[in-house]
């Protein structure tokens, strides 16, 4: 994996979403600069492609559902661009060690409500994927294996159950944070080396190129 810190992954991650993300529609070669950009992202921090992968698929079926009615053209491009995102950003968060979501998020120019919110929603998902996986190996031990198999499981009461069982950890880990001293604060410092926002300078300068670029082809 690449020797980077966790606050500059989290904003070279940025620089690729946002210059992405602000491109002009229909801009195909500008986006292509952007794709081969977010892959080479995803190579230099060593993802595990199969996880990726499952990811991405899951994240793409539900996005065509909200552009598809725009028109394949219109719908095509957005998908593509949501797909460019989504490698870059993913990629940073299967390689982010767990529970370091908040040293990455500190360095942000965010207000600090907005950074505790995402820190909470951050800490709340890490919980609702180890309650999934903890049902879905249930599920095999009673001899349901298979995707099949698994969506026959989580049936309305067992959704139900899996929110009951995140709500009360989310309360438990709540309660434990309070018990040691958080106090809405995050009591960490992720300010960038002079290397580093040189190469961050970089970054959204090359983005901002290649994003302004594509309004003048």
């Amino acid at each position: 994996m690449l020797k980077l810190s966790l606050p500059l992954r989290l904003q070279l991650s940025l620089a690729i979403v946002v210059g992405a993300a602000l491109l002009k529609h229909y801009a195909w070669y500008s986006l292509g600069v952007y794709g081969a950009i977010a892959l080479l992202w995803a190579w230099l921090l060593r993802v595990p492609i199969r996880k990726l992968g499952g990811l991405l698929g899951t994240e793409l079926i539900f996005l065509s559902f909200l552009a598809l009615p725009l028109g394949w053209e219109r719908a095509s491009f957005l998908l593509v661009r949501s797909l460019v995102c989504l490698i870059a950003m993913n990629s940073f968060l299967l390689t982010l060690p767990p529970h370091s979501f908040g040293i990455a998020l500190k360095s942000l120019p965010v207000p600090a409500p907005i950074k505790e919110n995402l820190l909470l929603a951050g800490q709340y998902m890490e919980i609702l994927l180890s309650e999934v996986t903890r049902m879905q190996r249930s599920a095999q031990l009673r001899g349901l294996s298979g995707t099949a198999a698994w969506l026959r499981y989580a049936s309305a009461a067992m959704i139900g159950a899996l929110y009951l069982r995140s709500l009360d950890r989310a309360e438990r880990v709540y309660a434990a944070m309070v018990a040691r001293g958080y106090n809405g604060q995050l009591p960490i410092d992720s300010s960038l080396r002079p290397k580093e926002r040189f190469a961050l300078l970089l970054a959204w300068a090359i983005a901002a190129t290649v994003t302004v670029t594509s309004y003048k082809i």
